[in-house]
C-alpha cells in the first residue's frame, strides 16, 4: 500500500522546487511543445523563479497545481503534471501531462495519471477530470481510451499550429464514487 497519493514503486509526484528551474526553463521554452499549450513567448528564468515561489499556494486559492514527475530509482525529474482551470463549485478540473521525450513509451504517463486520479477523486473529492488532446496525438488518445476516459467532445480547428489548425478531442473521467 502506498504511503501517499503521490507515489508508487516507480515514480513520485512532488511539488516544484527551486532546483527545478533549469529543467523547467528548458521544457517551457521548447517551441515544439508550444502548439499544445497557450505559450507564445519564451519564459524568462525570472518569471519561472516567481512561478516557483508562488507554487506553495493552496489549489483552492490558485486554482492550479503543478507537480514534478520524478523517477524514484534515479531521483531525476522526468515530466510534469498540471492541474488547472479548477472549478470547485462545479467540481471539475482540467489537467495536462508532460513526459520528457527520452522517457516516453515506458508507461510513465499512465502511472502519473493513476496517481493524479487518486489524489483528485479520493482526496479532493472532485467529480471529474478532463483534458484536451490534439486529434493527431494518437499515443495520448490511445492511452486515455485504454484508461476508460470518455471522448466527450470534438473541437474543430481549436489550436493554431505552424501547419494550420488542429482539432482537439475532449476526454473526461467521472469520479465513480459520486454515482
Amino acid at each position: 500500500m502506498r504511503a501517499t497519493f503521490f507515489e508508487n514503486n516507480h515514480i513520485i509526484l512532488r511539488a516544484v522546487e527551486p532546483e527545478d528551474l533549469e529543467l523547467l526553463y528548458l521544457w517551457e521554452n521548447d517551441t515544439q511543445l508550444w502548439s499544445v499549450g497557450n505559450t507564445r513567448i519564451p519564459y524568462s528564468k525570472f518569471a519561472l523563479k516567481q512561478y516557483i515561489a508562488q507554487s506553495h499556494q493552496d489549489i483552492y486559492e490558485s486554482k492550479q497545481l503543478r507537480l514534478m514527475i520524478v523517477d524514484i530509482s534515479s531521483n531525476v525529474p522526468i515530466g510534469t503534471v498540471d492541474l488547472f482551470d479548477f472549478e470547485p463549485h462545479h467540481s471539475r478540473i482540467a489537467f495536462g501531462l508532460f513526459v520528457a521525450p527520452q522517457h516516453q513509451g515506458k508507461g510513465i504517463a499512465k502511472m502519473a495519471l493513476s496517481l493524479l486520479e487518486d489524489y483528485v477523486f479520493s482526496f479532493l473529492k472532485i467529480n471529474q477530470l478532463y483534458c484536451h488532446i490534439a486529434a493527431s496525438n494518437t499515443a495520448s488518445r490511445t492511452m486515455f481510451e485504454q484508461q476508460n476516459y470518455l471522448q466527450s467532445g470534438y473541437l474543430h480547428h481549436w489550436i493554431k499550429t505552424i501547419n494550420g489548425y488542429e482539432d482537439i478531442i475532449v476526454f473526461q473521467l467521472l469520479n465513480n464514487q459520486n454515482k
